[in-house]
């Protein structure tokens, strides 16, 4: 695989070969990455991700629909973690390369079959335009800066080309106000009482929440963040709300409904929990023009 991905870096690239990925120099990690780091480098966590996140009949319903038949494409999967997209979806790309900063989530992707590569998300050692499709899922909310990311990811897509993004929480659905956010925050009161929420343990929610950098109220991706920067690069925009528990139909409009809890949120912020403005993820489907 080194011949194939020698072919898509920019000149003059150092690169480090290791027995499970291709390793790029980081040499001012942020703390965002510093948390994903530690996180997803912790391979008994990097194996929960795989096992139980993103890997849904939904989940497969909507990214195959979004993604189309991916059979001797140029794959990019940015954020790929320990490979859930392709562990999900399978198929026969030509070249799937997954971009991460843990180590330990690199080796499980390369496992899967993913060309492994270490690298920062906002200064990638690809040239532009070379891939058929790149994917962004769960990942923009786990790095500072979204937008640089975003635009990053978008100047590998070749013309015809597309980019996918889902799963980073919407902000205005996230916006909590008043007794809506006085819960929120009381929710770690409750965690350090029971000593983890979601998680298994206190130290494995720490980082869990640590290396979500803009999963907290008042914060998130926006239509139009996905719009002013993808449509400047010359891509026609599409920007579905969703709820998490639709397939295809999110494509065609649907949201799904929200949990209770997200429902309440949304009517103690004053909002209508049906609107378009309060589901909780966005999916953007790009194509280049």
């Amino acid at each position: 695989m080194k011949a194939t991905i020698n072919t898509f870096l920019k000149p003059g690239i150092e690169m480090k070969e290791t027995q499970n990925y291709f390793e790029f120099a980081i040499p001012e990690p942020s703390e965002a990455i510093k948390a994903n780091v530690f996180y997803f480098g912790n391979m008994e966590w990097a194996e929960e991700y795989l096992f139980y996140c993103h890997r849904s009949d939904s989940f497969k319903s909507r990214w195959t629909a979004a993604i189309g038949d991916w059979t001797d494409k140029v794959v990019v999967d940015i954020g790929c973690g320990p490979g859930n997209i392709y562990a999900t979806l399978k198929g026969s790309p030509k070249l799937l390369i997954g971009i991460d900063v843990a180590p330990k989530s690199l080796e499980l992707a390369s496992e899967l079959g993913y060309t492994a590569v270490l690298a920062d998300a906002t200064n990638l050692p690809f040239i532009s335009g070379f891939a058929d499709i790149v994917t962004l899922n769960a990942a923009l909310h786990h790095c500072e800066d979204m937008e640089a990311v975003l635009k990053e990811a978008a100047r590998l897509v070749k013309p015809g080309g597309v980019l996918i993004t889902d799963h980073d929480p919407q902000r205005s659905a996230w916006d909590y106000k008043g007794m809506a956010k006085l819960l929120w925050n009381g929710r770690l009161l409750y965690y350090k009482v029971i000593g983890h929420g979601f998680h298994k343990t206190k130290n494995q929610q720490y980082w869990g929440l640590a290396c979500e950098i803009h999963h907290k109220p008042g914060d998130g991706v926006t239509k139009n963040m996905f719009k002013d920067i993808l449509q400047q690069a010359g891509f026609e925009v599409n920007v579905y709300p969703h709820n998490h528990d639709l397939g295809a139909e999110v494509l065609a409009g649907k949201k799904g409904k929200a949990e209770l809890k997200y429902r309440i949120g949304n009517l103690l912020s004053g909002r209508n929990p049906n609107a378009d403005t309060s589901a909780l993820s966005l999916m953007c489907v790009a194509r280049k023009n």
